[in-house]
């Protein structure tokens, strides 16, 4: 794998009860065709090699002895496999039983962790027959299979590309999971193994329980348990698998399987590593987290050809379906309640919109109404203010007119076409001349008609722009980029989409959604140059600086995640190869760096506004970087595509 993506898996493997030899079988099968797949890492559920249900069969020679036997069989058939196997059985140790993992590797035993917490009474009941590893054997030489290796409580594994350390059963659930005390130490992934039994609803909690954990410990999770086979004489094991990274749920089993089954995806480890550097609490905790855990390097090769098969949101910064509604209605919330404070603390009697009948103003808008509506003001103190120019089409103009009088707000036409001719005529600029100037000197007299009439009104003026335009300097400096308050400064353009399509289903009347609806569906532009022959929008923003989607894609892994411009093209090809060409992701990622250096002195001086999102340009709070800074490192890997 490249880019930092480590190939993992967990599987659940058909038992018979106390058939070690059987089980074994099944595992080496499993243990190959993870193999085959490029799998670097695999966690199988505990107790693998016996079952999990044997009951007080565990307290019986033969079966232990068996077990080694099969243990043996299996380190013999995976002498020529890559791909580290971390498996669940028990090992009497010193008049003691213990329930233990082995970590396996090309036909070698690297160590044995031994699970040290049990409660007082487990589902499992497996207090019954085995003993806590006693902490000061840690690291205890201890001879398996004609092997000698080391007996563990907690131990680090370390490889030439990640590390990993293992936690057993309820030691999950302990007050400090020895999951999270390992990350701490410095494990990136957590092999858990587990023998969890089925209940209505259990599963849910499991998953949120391990995804919490992964995003607490800023680390991934391999989750095995026992499946089909085991005992069903008191309690059903559904077979329990899925893998989990930084709070995310890559990918899970399908339960109440009766084969054999591999769960595989990749880790990020790159990630992990750039969350745990730039994660305050993370760094802390890390202080206090007590004395080092002994490691043991195992030398893996990296498996080079293995295809990428984990999925990426191709729209990072949109709600999921089952969180949508209470996302929109909390974002709305947040950007209304911080107008409303600003209004408040300026004592102001309005606030001034410019309003063009495109996504951004509309969402301004909306949240203007709201936070008036918060305050128990008249919307009449929302100035609307359309100004219409040379690109203004039909449609925009139409819809803007309709929007402020379905709201109830003030509206104010104010039309900018003699004052930017006469502007041209002051500075000698040929008016057929399309270029910079001519679009510039009409997004600046409209800033300069808001912030005048905010001073006749006692008010302010409320910024439209969004995040995705902040990314890219997309708007005139000491024009549109200027406000009193900017309330759509942390809201990207896909979010902004959504959030008026959703306010249209559920905070308006049915005819102010259908011009919200509209809205959305009118190509985005600045419409500073004149409509088409059709009077149709012939600016299209898109057209010129590249998809939304794609840029949004490409802000949120560059700032959330660290990833470089290598990185970002490898995983927006993988993302978004149904969608666009190669060279067409690569042209505008190309143009992302390129813009995102270029333009942060607007950046550096852009107007207050409420994060919304996991990212945030905020100059104070958000993203830092010099006006300077060069980008030589970033175009040159950009050209290297």
């Amino acid at each position: 794998m490249r880019h930092g993506f480590i190939k993992v898996a967990t599987a659940v493997h058909k038992v018979k009860v106390a058939d070690c030899h059987y089980n074994a079988k099944q595992i080496t099968e499993v243990i190959k065709e993870a193999d085959k797949k490029g799998v670097e890492i695999i966690a199988l559920p505990e107790l693998a090699i016996t079952s999990a249900t044997c009951g007080d069969l565990y307290t019986q020679l033969l079966l232990l002895q068996q077990s080694l036997e099969a243990l043996n069989d299996i380190l013999t058939q995976s002498q020529q496999t890559n791909t580290i196997a971390v498996i669940g059985t028990p090992i009497a140790h010193k008049g003691r039983l213990l329930n233990c993992a082995a970590v396996i590797h090309r036909g070698r035993i690297e160590g044995i962790v031994a699970k040290s917490n049990y409660p007082a009474q487990s589902e499992s009941g497996q207090e019954r027959q085995f003993a806590p590893n006693d902490t000061t054997t840690d690291g205890e030489t201890i001879t398996i299979c004609q092997q000698t290796t080391k007996l563990y409580s907690n131990h680090i594994f370390t490889t030439d590309s990640y590390t990993f350390a293992i936690e057993i059963g309820e030691n999950m659930f302990s007050p400090i999971a020895t999951g999270t005390q390992m990350a701490l130490q410095g494990a990136e992934i957590i092999v858990s193994l587990g023998a969890v039994n089925e209940l209505a609803g259990k599963h849910r909690t499991l998953v949120e329980s391990y995804r919490n954990n992964s995003r607490r410990s800023i680390s991934a999770f391999l989750f095995a348990s026992s499946g089909f086979g085991e005992s069903t004489g008191d309690l059903v094991f559904a077979g329990d698998a899925f893998i989990c990274e930084a709070g995310e749920l890559l990918v899970e089993s399908k339960r109440f399987g009766t084969e054999n089954q591999i769960i595989i995806s990749e880790i990020d480890v790159e990630l992990l590593r750039h969350r745990r550097m730039t994660s305050k609490a993370f760094c802390a905790a890390r202080r206090l987290s007590g004395e080092k855990t002994a490691t043991t390097h195992i030398p893996q090769k990296r498996s080079a050809s293995a295809a990428l098969t984990r999925t990426f949101n191709p729209h990072p910064f949109i709600p999921s379906a089952e969180h949508f509604d209470e996302t929109c209605s909390d974002i709305l919330s947040i950007q209304a309640a911080g107008l409303a404070k600003r209004l408040v603390h300026t004592n102001s009697d309005s606030c001034v919109i410019g309003i063009s009948g495109g996504l951004d103003s509309t969402l301004a808008l909306l949240v203007a109404v709201r936070a008036f509506d918060l305050l128990g003001k008249e919307r009449t103190g929302i100035i609307g203010v359309t100004m219409p120019g040379f690109g203004t089409t039909d449609r925009t103009y139409t819809n803007a007119l309709d929007l402020m009088k379905s709201l109830g707000i003030t509206m104010r036409e104010v039309p900018i076409r003699e004052a930017c001719e006469q502007h041209f005529k002051d500075i000698g600029h040929d008016i057929s001349v399309h270029d910079v100037t001519y679009e510039n000197s009409q997004a600046r007299e409209r800033t300069q008609i808001l912030m005048d009439i905010s001073n006749q009104t006692n008010g302010f003026v409320v910024g439209t722009g969004d995040l995705s335009e902040l990314a890219l300097g997309w708007a005139t400096y000491n024009g549109d980029q200027m406000s009193m308050y900017g309330v759509n400064a942390s809201v990207p353009k896909t979010l902004v989409q959504h959030l008026v399509r959703w306010a249209a289903a559920n905070i308006v009347d049915e005819a102010t959604g259908a011009i919200l609806t509209d809205i959305v569906d009118t190509p985005i532009s600045p419409e500073l140059t004149p409509a088409n022959e059709k009077g149709e929008i012939k600016q299209k923003t898109e057209d010129l600086v590249g998809p939304y989607e794609l840029h949004d894609f490409f802000l949120y892994h560059f700032m959330t995640n660290g990833y470089t411009p290598q990185k970002i093209y490898y995983v927006a090809q993988h993302t978004f190869k149904e969608r666009y060409h190669e060279e067409t992701i690569k042209k505008w990622l190309t143009t992302f760096f390129r813009r995102f250096f270029t333009q942060q002195f607007k950046r550096s001086c852009m107007p207050d506004g409420p994060q919304v999102s996991s990212c945030s340009l905020s100059p104070r709070g958000g993203w830092q970087m010099p006006s300077d800074a060069s980008s030589a490192l970033w175009m040159a890997q950009c050209e290297k595509l």
